[in-house]
């Protein structure tokens, strides 16, 4: 070390053993005019496991129990809540910034899908740009009086989920699962991330996890004997709810009409999340 340092290294061509690592600061604020409490990524190692019926779901589930909630649909590529919600009108924007849309109950939506001119475009674009926009989600719409906010981010470890938890301040994260087995190895590679980003995990969810028959009420296991019990304890975690196979969700999806949807499978995540709001209002 010099005799003259400074204690800025920034500034500084002087390759010492105590130069201080600058950190560089990622972080984003919301919109000067968005008031959000909340914010709860949703997470899953791979496609396909029902990522983004699990944020619709619970979306409704806190929606039910009284809270404001809004969902930012952070899968750029394959943005599906929208149509799981039956929303067709475009978002709008004025000299303040964009405006989500709101549901049928009141539950405030922005994605991709509500800013192109056709929903079967496809979105060709490279990950800083898909990663670009969703920060914008969150800097330049406006969000009003959000308790809970909830990011359906794509699946894996890419740019969009980097992104997220570097730019944007979240309470925890719920990762969704399903039996198989191949499953356990990629869930535990989004669990470590998270726990490398220092985002606390509220715990899992296992989609797919059973089919209940009709005929004799019996439970089947479709995909095989589940894994998520051996992750959950692997990393120390609770696995929150599991959900069944059923006609009756896919429907409701396929129809927008998710928040019709007759279920309480997510109703405990509802009471944990509820504690995460009273611990900031005290």
């Amino acid at each position: 070390m010099s005799e003259n340092c400074n204690q800025i290294c920034s500034s500084c061509s002087e390759d010492c053993t105590e130069r201080k690592e600058q950190k560089i600061d990622f972080s984003e604020k919301p919109h000067e005019l968005s008031s959000i409490k909340k914010v709860i990524g949703i997470v899953s190692g791979k496609g396909g496991v029902g990522k983004s019926l699990v944020t619709s779901m619970l979306a409704v589930t806190m929606n039910r129990m009284g809270y404001n909630t809004a969902i930012l649909d952070a899968d750029v590529t394959g943005p599906s809540i929208p149509k799981a919600f039956g929303v067709k009108e475009k978002a709008k924007g004025s000299e303040f910034g964009f405006y989500p849309i709101k549901t049928k109950t009141g539950i405030e939506i922005m994605s991709i899908n509500l800013l192109l001119k056709n929903d079967n475009d496809p979105v060709v674009w490279r990950g800083p740009i898909i990663a670009g926009t969703v920060k914008q989600f969150w800097t330049n719409v406006i969000w009003r009086d959000v308790d809970f906010m909830f990011i359906d981010m794509p699946p894996g470890t890419g740019d969009v989920p980097l992104t997220v938890f570097q730019s944007i301040a979240v309470d925890g994260i719920i990762v969704v699962t399903s039996p198989q087995e191949l499953v356990s190895m990629i869930v535990s590679k989004a669990v470590k991330m998270a726990e490398i980003m220092n985002i606390p995990i509220i715990g899992l969810v296992e989609n797919m996890s059973y089919f209940r028959c009709p005929d004799n009420g019996k439970d089947y296991k479709i995909f095989g004997e589940s894994h998520i019990e051996e992750i959950a304890e692997k990393h120390n975690l609770k696995v929150l709810a599991k959900l069944p196979i059923d006609p009756k969700i896919s429907e409701a999806c396929d129809k927008g009409m998710i928040e019709l949807l007759d279920g309480n499978w997510l109703e405990p995540i509802g009471e944990i999340l509820k504690k995460m709001e009273g611990e900031r209002s005290d």
